[in-house]
């Protein structure tokens, strides 16, 4: 079989299993209109079509399916042997893309990965920061990390943290001037600092729990915006109340500069997971990744 041949097919496989020309150009580390001149090629050769491409979507067509499946297992195995010869190597290799939110990059990943990189110089990370509920395989990253109640059930998942709490917090100055809350229904008599969610963009109501009892209460000020760091600053300023994790006002909390309220109906929930396809397991330098940040008791 020509190489030609074999790169093409190699671009479509990757189109096929992502469903997307975008994701799987960042796989494969060229543009999306190679990517397509490559697979539109392909067809010409075979005289069939085989991706039904509309604006919004990619899909195999019944010939693409056939090819997807008795081509794909074939070129997975092959993967998989190339993967498992790395391992003979003295030092891992290899590049990883990552997508995250903003909060555990900078309270999880970022620890781990600085002593990773400083122990595998031959290992590259790529992370991009997203607050949104991103399709990893679509977009062609190797990996995500969210909570664990937002992790897809087709995913495999490892816990990289401990549960996590929220913290409604003012600034003193701003409890001079109002009565602390003594229930989340309190909220609306006060100025709350709003996040705007990033996926639909609509603004985040306040969760709460205490025992049986739970409950979400859509509040209302003058500021509101997309970044929990930002409505962290409003807070200190004495914009509002904010709603943010507890790690990240513990010292304010301690050194006076904030006020918590309400502390006794933020419960724990489940904490942050790297989740991945299975198929991820096979390469060295991903496993290193894994234990470096795998959460232990």
């Amino acid at each position: 079989m020509p190489r030609q041949t074999l790169n093409d097919l190699t671009a479509f496989l990757a189109v096929a299993r992502a469903r997307s020309f975008t994701g799987a150009a960042a796989k494969l580390g060229v543009s999306q209109s190679a990517l397509s001149h490559t697979v539109r090629g392909l067809e010409a050769r075979l005289g069939v079509r085989l991706l039904t491409r509309t604006t919004r979507s990619v899909a195999p067509t019944e010939a693409g399916e056939r090819l997807l499946r008795t081509v794909g297992p074939r070129f997975e195995e092959i993967e998989a042997e190339l993967a498992a010869l790395t391992e003979l190597r003295d030092k891992p290799a290899g590049n990883i893309r990552i997508n995250a939110g903003e909060h555990p990059t900078s309270s999880i990943l970022w620890p781990a990965l600085e002593r990773l990189l400083a122990a595998y110089p031959d290992i590259t990370v790529e992370v991009a920061i997203d607050n949104g509920l991103t399709d990893i395989v679509a977009e062609g990253y190797d990996a995500g990390i969210r909570l664990g109640e937002q992790v897809g059930k087709d995913m495999v998942a490892v816990r990289i943290g401990p549960d996590l709490r929220m913290a409604v917090v003012g600034a003193p100055a701003y409890f001079a001037k109002r009565p602390w809350p003594k229930m989340p229904q309190d909220l609306t008599d006060h100025a709350c600092i709003n996040l705007r969610l990033p996926t639909r963009g609509g603004l985040y109501a306040w969760e709460f729990e205490k025992g049986a009892r739970a409950m979400k209460v859509r509040v209302e000020g003058q500021f509101a915006s997309n970044d929990s760091k930002m409505n962290l600053r409003a807070a200190l300023a004495g914009s509002g109340l904010a709603y943010v994790p507890e790690d990240r006002v513990q010292s304010h909390i301690e050194d006076g500069r904030l006020v918590r309220v309400l502390a006794d109906w933020c419960a724990p929930f489940s904490g942050y997971h790297l989740y991945y396809p299975s198929r991820r397991q096979a390469a060295p330098a991903f496993a290193l990744l894994v234990e470096a940040l795998r959460y232990r008791h």
